[in-house]
């Protein structure tokens, strides 16, 4: 149940409880005098006021998305409807998959949980090269499946770097105008960028976007109404930084407090800091009403400096904690995917690539984790 429904299902039980009552006092009043009429709807009411405080206070004081990123490079992994199964146990209501997988696609039919789906960085130039080329996926990826998939958003690219970059722009339009007109315009096109699009992070009101791409795709998902996909990791800033990155800072632990005196505002934490620089960015390339939408942030259990396991269960047991609230410059529900799922042995790079899981491949936890 959600907005002005529950609203009304609560105002529609108090009343009915407000009814009774009063009904209940009407009798023992027409037996007793007019003062005694007189504090008992005087008990009513506060009654009432009761009632209507109770009720508002079971309602969650924010409404997040917490969803978790599904990699699959891995030779020992759980099957795609065991996953969703087990998003679903755990009550995460959001997932990322970085292609258009079929059988995940499938296993994730009436299941409510709002997807990313990324095109792959391999088909971007195919993509921007035609609209018959956005066209064809769209049929083949997005059509077979949506709505009963909850496809929320595409994701053109994820940290797409060099020449290819030039790419991300006319991909995006070409699927726009695919999803409409295959009447699919409610899903949302967008691309997914690391922190190093953008330049002069700290302060985080210092930030701007490093190259002149970003900001006509910045202008172009605030003509379309779609968010900004951000990957944001204090991890990495902190691993290449420890001397003036506190661990404390960047895992969501009290006790460090930085004011930017640029826009007035006190962090308490990484996250918050690098995902207002973004911010910043986009309102310097004229997109301040661009949403932004953390497409993974994560940290590693193991495999490197700062990886450990307590280490992971602070960062990511306090970005859930926190998100509902929201970052300084932009306060509210802030909708987060962790990454990822799994620990995946064969992803490549450093050995920190293949320990940012939350669950191992036989889906018992690494470490407790409240979603």
């Amino acid at each position: 149940m959600h907005g002005l429904a529950a609203y009304q299902f609560i105002a529609f039980v108090d009343q009915e409880q407000l009814d009774r009552l009063r009904e209940r006092l009407g009798r023992r009043s027409a037996q007793k005098g007019a003062a005694t009429m007189a504090r008992d709807e005087q008990v009513a009411s506060m009654l009432a006021v009761a009632l209507i405080v109770g009720a508002f206070a079971s309602i969650p004081t924010t409404v997040q998305s917490i969803g978790v990123c599904y990699g699959v490079n891995g030779n020992n992994l759980p099957s795609r409807s065991d996953v969703v199964q087990l998003y679903r146990s755990k009550g995460i209501n959001g997932m990322r998959i970085y292609f258009p997988d079929k059988q995940a696609l499938d296993a994730l039919r009436n299941s409510g949980i709002g997807l990313i789906v990324d095109t792959g960085n391999d088909v971007l130039g195919q993509l921007a090269s035609s609209a018959s080329n956005a066209a064809s996926w769209v049929q083949s990826n997005v059509r077979p499946y949506y709505p009963a998939v909850n496809i929320k958003y595409i994701a053109v690219g994820n940290e797409v770097a060099g020449g290819a970059t030039q790419s991300i722009l006319p991909a995006m339009r070409n699927l726009n105008g695919a999803l409409a007109a295959a009447g699919l315009g409610a899903i949302k096109v967008s691309t997914a960028v690391q922190s190093g699009v953008i330049a002069n992070s700290f302060p985080p009101s210092s930030g701007v976007f490093a190259q002149g791409y970003m900001a006509d795709v910045a202008r172009y998902l605030a003509s379309t109404g779609a968010p900004l996909l951000a990957n944001i990791y204090p991890y990495f800033a902190y691993r290449g930084n420890p001397r003036d990155i506190s661990l404390g800072y960047a895992t969501f632990q009290p006790g460090t407090t930085v004011r930017d005196n640029g826009n007035g505002l006190t962090y308490t934490n990484l996250f918050d800091a690098m995902t207002d620089a973004v911010v910043a960015a986009l309102e310097k390339a004229g997109a301040g009403g661009v949403r932004i939408v953390i497409s993974e942030s994560g940290w590693p259990s193991a495999g490197g400096f700062g990886a450990s396991v307590d280490n992971a269960r602070k960062y990511n047991q306090g970005l859930i904690d926190h998100v509902g609230r929201g970052t300084p410059k932009r306060p509210g529900a802030l909708e987060t995917y962790i990454f990822a799922m799994f620990n995946e042995n064969q992803k490549g790079g450093d050995e920190t690539e293949r320990n940012f899981g939350l669950f191992y491949p036989n889906k018992q936890p690494v470490y407790p984790i409240r979603f």
